[in-house]
């Protein structure tokens, strides 16, 4: 069944020029390319990492060993400065005050058997996920519902 979306992509300080004009590619293999535009990058195994490693083809541009653990670390890090770009999903940026330049939708949806799609966990779980609070809690982190 159709689940969630959200868009990841490059944050930025607003108003650098280094990014201007660009779309979310662009800008990341230009800021890769640039020794010293410093990345703050995403732990290992998080789906961050995993795109910006597919995204970067085996470069490690400056800063790539700098590994925190979550969106927010991510924008806070360019926020001050100790780091000129990174991925991060779109409402971290806007908290933030950051550019945001889309990289990838991330797609969230949900196999549900047929033989198990009565069973009373899985009832459930659809009932929480159509909650009003629950629709408004995931798209406070960017997510948008698919139908």
């Amino acid at each position: 069944m159709p689940g969630w979306r959200r868009v990841q992509g490059v944050v930025f300080r607003a108003g650098d020029p280094g990014f201007s004009g660009l779309d979310g590619a662009e800008a990341l293999h230009r800021a890769a390319g640039d020794p010293a535009c410093q990345l703050i990058n995403r732990n290992a195994g998080s789906g961050t990492r995993i795109l910006l490693d597919g995204l970067l083809k085996g470069a490690r541009p400056s800063g790539y060993a700098n590994q925190p653990k979550s969106h927010n670390a991510v924008a806070t890090a360019v926020e001050q400065g100790r780091a000129d770009w990174g991925v991060a999903i779109e409402p971290v940026a806007r908290l933030y005050g950051l550019g945001f330049l889309p990289l990838s939708r991330e797609h969230y949806d949900f196999f549900i058997p047929a033989a198990r799609f009565d069973r009373p966990a899985v009832q459930a779980f659809l009932r929480v996920l159509a909650s009003g609070e629950a629709r408004e809690s995931l798209r406070m982190v960017g997510m948008v519902p698919m139908s």
